[in-house]
């Protein structure tokens, strides 16, 4: 495509992206909604007041009614597949109701049948074999499926029989201790370890010493999930876990706790017009960071300085500046929403570093990024990688080290240090290069065999493991790339990364599609993200007539499809969902790129 069309399609962009800010003057984005948020939310409400909640259940019903698949199942958005395990959580919601309404009933009838169709009867056990086969060592998800579905009457009253006991007393540990046990559940998920791990207690037999030890430890243990409920009161400010935590604690006979009436409140307050229930409240500290970056060297004429004023006051301001009360996190990062259930992680403060550094003067913001950088280095693992929010966690992998956050906190770290230059005292300055030696280490030992980098919270519905190397391969490439362009780098480094560079290059050029889009992997049906993420990562290089058509193949899409998301984000134990924005920001990003390399 020529410049001027670039150019076009980039100013028409910019103005969709500017009228999407919200009113505070940064971006929220839109996430899809969940089918599975809206079961757990249903059944949160009916425990804790059915008649209170009346209206909200049956809108919550409406919606399931009308984005039902046409084989009767559920998937985690509206664009996905149906699941087993939405739609056994959707199957127990209706079960509360089907007895006593008829179009409920009808749901019912067609999400078993799906069922069934998967080799599930709801009335036996095979309920429990299937969730416990699929989620196997990771207790995370597959507990509270089948606690809900239990607590709802599926299959019958022994259900308790076959749910695994989550040792909630674990919790009462200190956190130091925590990565030395096999809690079964991932570290973001301490306060379904407690509240559903009670509950558990409560409906199943257990041993005498098991009784013994866990009566004495509930007290406490709720004593510490109310000290980790933030103001809002949505854990992590997502509706699944705070909707089971709640469901839990109330059929457990804690309803009247202050932690349940703040998730109950919520959970009405998160409930949107058409009934639905997203899985979270937001990204915006996310799409806020990739928007603005999106923008690259246009900045300025698609942004004010005011309105880049704004949105780094905004984003300093909600830095973490005490020890976090949810995980005991350091002060420094930044999660992934302003709202307060947040938690500061390993890919949303390495973001918010460099559109700090993108938006001010490097004296403005000195500080919050420096404080930035110490923070990712106390997050980093023996291996050099970096995992999302605790150091050393390892037993499941969504609290692993992986590519795409170490590719990610290495560019941060490096354009601090490039930046900064001799800001940094002697004894960071070692830290952070040694920080950044390790992270290499780390991308040159998980590198696959084929030059591909797989990443962890982004996955693609239509792989055969679900896993997405193109996405992580593209990010990566991207973030490697733009760190070797800073001058501090040696040139033994320069030249470990641009081996890195190259090898991943060969893969994406060769998973590309026919049509000249990317999809997950090689023949995978294109989508705007993945091309457009591959885009960005082979600008500047020697691949350009792999940009070209994957320029094309975007402007082809966009005519036709405007900017559709597609499902690639993965959440809470591989829960799909799209949002609003990735379309549009990876898209201008691409373009940006574009642009410059033809100046």
């Amino acid at each position: 495509m020529e410049k001027q069309e670039l150019q076009n399609r980039f100013d028409e962009l910019a103005k969709i992206l500017v009228k999407d800010m919200n009113p505070q003057g940064f971006w929220s984005g839109e996430l899809s909604s969940s089918a599975l948020g809206v079961a757990v939310a249903i059944a949160a409400f009916h425990f804790y007041d059915a008649e209170q909640f009346k209206l909200e259940i049956a809108k919550g019903f409406d919606w399931l009614k009308n984005n039902i698949n046409a084989d009767g199942s559920f998937g985690d958005s509206p664009q996905s597949p149906g699941n087993v395990s939405t739609s056994l959580l959707v199957y127990g919601a209706t079960n509360l109701y089907s007895s006593s309404e008829a179009d409920v009933a009808l749901l019912q009838s067609k999400v078993g049948q799906y069922l069934l169709t998967e080799g599930i009867d709801t009335k036996s056990s095979q309920v429990a074999d299937y969730i416990l086969e699929h989620y196997r060592k990771d207790y995370t998800f597959s507990v509270p499926i089948l606690t809900m579905c239990g607590l709802c009457g599926v299959p019958d009253e022994r259900a308790f029989d076959r749910v695994p006991q989550l040792p909630f007393e674990m919790a009462l540990l200190p956190r130091g201790f925590y990565r030395f046990f096999n809690l079964s559940v991932v570290s973001y998920a301490i306060p379904a370890l407690i509240a559903v791990g009670i509950v558990i207690f409560k409906k199943k037999k257990s041993s005498a010493f098991g009784r013994f030890v866990r009566n004495r430890s509930v007290r406490k243990s709720l004593a510490l999930l109310d000290r980790l409920a933030p103001a809002s009161g949505g854990f992590l400010e997502a509706i699944p876990l705070t909707a089971f935590v709640c469901l839990s604690l109330i059929e457990a006979g804690y309803g009247d706790l202050e932690v349940v009436k703040k998730g109950i409140g919520f959970l009405k307050q998160t409930q949107r017009g058409d009934g639905s229930w997203p899985i979270d409240v937001d990204l915006s500290t996310w799409v806020t960071g990739l928007s603005v970056r999106a923008l690259r060297n246009q900045k300025d004429k698609v942004l004010s300085q005011e309105v880049q004023d704004q949105i780094a006051n905004h984003l300093v301001r909600i830095q973490n500046k005490q020890v976090h009360p949810f995980n005991g996190s350091q002060p420094g990062g930044w999660g992934w929403t302003n709202h307060a259930g947040a938690v500061p992680d390993g890919d949303d403060t390495p973001g918010t570093i460099l559109t700090l550094l993108k938006l001010k003067p490097i004296g403005e913001v000195q500080a919050p990024a420096v404080a930035g950088c110490d923070w990712l280095v106390g997050l980093q693992n023996r291996d050099g990688g970096f995992p999302t929010f605790s150091r050393g966690w390892s037993k499941l992998p969504f609290d692993q080290s992986c590519a795409d956050l170490t590719g990610h906190a290495l560019l941060a770290i490096s354009a601090t240090i490039e930046a900064v230059g001799d800001g940094v005292n002697g004894k960071q300055s070692k830290m952070f290069r040694t920080s950044i030696v390790g992270a290499i280490k780390y991308l040159e030992k998980n590198q696959q065999a084929n030059g591909s980098w797989i990443p962890l919270w982004f996955g693609n519905q239509l792989t055969s493991d679900h896993s997405n190397p193109v996405y992580g391969t593209a990010r990566v490439l991207t973030y490697l790339r733009d760190a070797s362009r800073h001058q501090w780098l040696n040139p033994n480094l320069k030249s470990r990364v641009s081996e890195l560079i190259s090898r991943g290059e060969q893969f994406l050029v060769h998973s590309r599609n026919e049509d000249g889009s990317w999809g997950g992997d090689k023949s995978v049906v294109g989508t705007m993200e993945e091309t457009a993420l591959a885009v960005s990562a082979l600008t500047g290089s020697e691949h350009q007539k792999a940009c070209d058509d994957g320029l094309k193949w975007l402007d082809f899409s966009f005519k036709r499809n405007g900017l559709r998301p597609s499902p690639i984000g993965l959440y809470f134990a591989s829960l799909w969902y799209d949002e609003k924005l990735y379309p549009l920001s990876f898209y201008l990003e691409a373009l940006s790129r574009a642009i410059e390399k033809l100046k």
